[in-house]
């Protein structure tokens, strides 16, 4: 069978329905983008781009969550930025390396979209060269409104039109939903196209694998304190089998092991997160994630709501995240739910 280009499977989606004309382009616009990054990433030190962004005198840059800044931190937001100006599909952009949205320049056309996007998650591993990647999610901007403020930017995850990532490993790969099933391409650097490689993809609902930082376990709460306790007790304990534990910290990378084979990712509240409400940021990460893993046949929770449901509140909010194979995904937000049933 011929394969399908990002471009044709665009133009399916265009002629079901699924999509409009200015949003195919905004896809086409964030994945050539993406191919940049993906260059820049694989050049290295060869490349120099890894290491800290410099700030003010010898220290290094920090962004807006407070978080120093990696060069490809900047590079990757400065690419998405300049890519998505002039192209008349866009609104305004957020990311989140950015206090504030970005407005499309008065020079340009603006479309009726907005752009959300975090340039390079789990950038803490590009100088020792693990994987690392884009997550972007879109929203239609409100009808009437010509300037967007970041609280046109603050709607639920269930009002996202499209979510994607791209992860920059050994190969690669785009995984993208519009709301109608989870897709997968693969670019080809010979020909320089994003080629689906996997239509339709479903997340298995039962998993032996889960990915979690063991070390903040002396942080969580009772609920996930009992579930990884279970999960670590494997055959001889309530669950009578065993476990693997596999953690990468790259979000784009645990998410897209579990999209390949299944498996559960946890990024739970803690002592040390609380206040901050969690760790992830919902309108960057979580959001985006969640579609993309329940059109797979997942689920996607803060251990207490599902994730695509949480009202919005601020632009870089944080949530929790329970996300993965159905089964697991439940029993970690029984036990957290049922413990706030027994405190009411």
């Amino acid at each position: 069978m011929k394969p399908v280009s990002l471009i044709q499977f665009l133009i399916e989606e265009r002629r079901a329905g699924h999509i409009n004309a200015e949003l195919s382009l905004l896809i086409e616009v964030v994945a050539r983008a993406c191919k940049r990054i993906s260059v820049a990433t694989n050049k290295g030190a060869l490349g120099g781009v890894l290491g800290m962004a410099a700030g003010e005198g010898d220290a290094a840059s920090i962004n807006v969550q407070g978080e120093a800044q990696k060069k490809l931190d900047v590079i990757s937001n400065e690419i998405l930025l300049e890519a998505n100006a002039w192209g008349g599909h866009l609104a305004a952009c957020a990311s989140e390396e950015m206090e504030d949205p970005q407005p499309i320049p008065d020079m340009y056309p603006k479309g009726n979209h907005l752009l959300l996007f975090d340039p390079l998650d789990g950038s803490s591993n590009i100088d020792v060269n693990i994987s690392v990647g884009t997550i972007f999610s879109v929203l239609r901007c409100p009808d009437g409104v010509t300037e967007p403020k970041a609280e046109h930017f603050l709607q639920a995850g269930t009002e996202q039109l499209a979510a994607g990532y791209v992860v920059y490993g050994p190969a690669t790969v785009m995984v993208l939903t519009f709301g109608h099933g989870t897709h997968e391409f693969t670019l080809d650097r010979e020909v320089g196209s994003f080629v689906l490689s996997r239509r339709e993809i479903r997340i298995p609902e039962a998993t032996g694998e889960f990915a979690i930082n063991m070390s903040n376990q002396r942080h969580w709460e009772a609920p996930m304190q009992r579930y990884v306790g279970e999960l670590l007790a494997g055959r001889d304990g309530p669950r009578g089998r065993d476990f693997n534990m596999r953690w990468v910290a790259s979000m784009v990378a645990d998410v897209h092991r579990i999209i390949t084979r299944g498996g559960v990712f946890f990024y739970p509240l803690d002592a040390k997160i609380r206040a901050q409400g969690g760790k992830l940021r919902l309108m960057y990460e979580a959001n985006p994630m969640a579609l993309i893993v329940e059109q797979a046949g997942g689920a996607a929770t803060t251990g207490r709501e599902r994730i695509l449901d949480v009202p919005p509140t601020g632009l870089h909010q944080r949530v929790p995240v329970f996300l993965g194979s159905r089964e697991e995904v439940e029993r970690a937000t029984h036990y957290h739910r049922e413990v706030d049933g027994l405190r009411g």
